[in-house]
């Protein structure tokens, strides 16, 4: 019987394990810069033996215009791709394998993190009903503009090129982030999606962006380096609920199917909060049959995995990996904990977002609180 404490290969990485630590972002890279503090955050979280298989980095944005929240770092500069090698540096030392998740907010953002104060961009002109983080704290999103069809070849390099340089950076391969209503996800939805062009309408209009990026990136990097996170009924940044998210999703996986991607990074029910959303209006979802699409591509679960689910999944073959996010907050040695059945411990959610080494780095292990 397969173990969550087994290794495993996704595409061209391969795990010691089948722990992998979701993207979580912490708003500590000022001047979108990685820095030493960071290093220490994921080296901490790296060894197979006591923390995750596979690391998968805090959403991480392909161009200045990706940038929703502040102190979010990116991968789209020299400077950036050269302040990234000491943390993949860091990870590999200690054994562990690391992904960066490739990021770009779309109308989840605000004038003044953007390049001349620009307007976000979307696929929409409709503002999103929602905040995001600034140096003025939390603040309403900026209305955004509709990208025009003929931006889109620019965009879809911008991903690309991140892809090339999270590769020149040192990392084992990349995440494209297209959930939680960022900009994939609003191109995704026509509860978002208004357009008239070739990007708008029907589904294979409204995937089409996806799609593409996801075939530029595997040209650039190779299938095996390429994974993504999908979450088709997750309700957050003002992403109401597609009219058909069975077939939309259906017909993403199938699109995505060809391409042998690492894997597939699924959010079941709501990002960060309920799996179950029937109690909300949602219909459930049939994520067995998403995964039947899927064919052969890994197949990765995500969101509120106890111990005994995430066991239990894995043995039973209903995922090849199970990520957890904010357990891995306050437990760098999750992964430890895991194997010995031992508490985990809680978060101190003052600390979430920007700051320093306290609520980041200081969290003790089971090895360290012996001591």
């Amino acid at each position: 019987m397969t173990s969550l404490f087994d290794p495993i290969r996704l595409g061209d990485i391969a795990l010691a394990n089948r722990i992998v630590m979701a993207p979580l972002t912490r708003n500590r890279a000022p001047g979108q810069l990685p820095n030493a503090l960071m290093r220490e955050y994921y080296r901490q979280r790296a060894n197979p033996a006591t923390g995750a298989g596979l690391i998968v980095t805090e959403a991480t944005q392909v161009s200045p215009m990706g940038q929703g929240y502040l102190d979010t770092p990116g991968i789209h500069s020299a400077e950036q791709v050269a302040a990234w090698r000491p943390i993949t540096d860091a990870v590999h030392a200690e054994g562990g394998k690391v992904v960066v998740q490739l990021w770009h907010v779309g109308r989840i953002s605000h004038s003044s993190l953007l390049p001349g104060g620009a307007q976000p961009v979307s696929s929409t002109s409709r503002p999103a009903k929602g905040k995001t983080f600034t140096s003025a704290g939390f603040v309403d999103c900026s209305a955004p503009r509709m990208l025009r069809t003929d931006e889109l070849p620019g965009l879809i390099d911008d991903y690309r090129r991140a892809a090339r340089n999270a590769i020149d950076a040192g990392f084992d391969g990349v995440e494209v982030h297209a959930a939680n209503g960022y900009l994939i996800e609003q191109f995704l939805r026509d509860s978002i999606n208004d357009r008239a062009d070739a990007y708008g309408g029907s589904i294979a209009n409204r995937a089409r962006l996806l799609v593409e990026v996801l075939q530029a990136i595997t040209a650039e990097i190779g299938g095996g380096r390429t994974g993504i996170r999908l979450s088709p009924i997750t309700p957050v940044n003002d992403a109401g609920q597609d009219s058909d998210p069975a077939a939309l999703y259906g017909h993403v996986v199938r699109q995505l199917a060809p391409m042998g991607l690492a894997f597939l990074h699924i959010i079941e029910g709501q990002t960060g909060g309920a799996r179950d959303l029937t109690a909300k209006g949602v219909p459930a979802f049939d994520y067995a049959a998403l995964r039947a699409a899927a064919g052969a591509t890994p197949w990765m679960l995500n969101n509120g995995y106890t111990r005994q689910m995430a066991l239990d999944t894995v043995a039973s073959g209903a995922a090849d990996a199970v990520a957890f996010g904010k357990p891995f907050i306050a437990n760098p040695d999750l992964g430890a904990r895991l194997r010995a059945d031992a508490p985990w411990q809680a978060i101190d959610q003052a600390t979430l977002y920007g700051g320093g080494a306290a609520g980041y780095t200081d969290y003790p292990t089971l090895h360290s609180a012996a001591a």
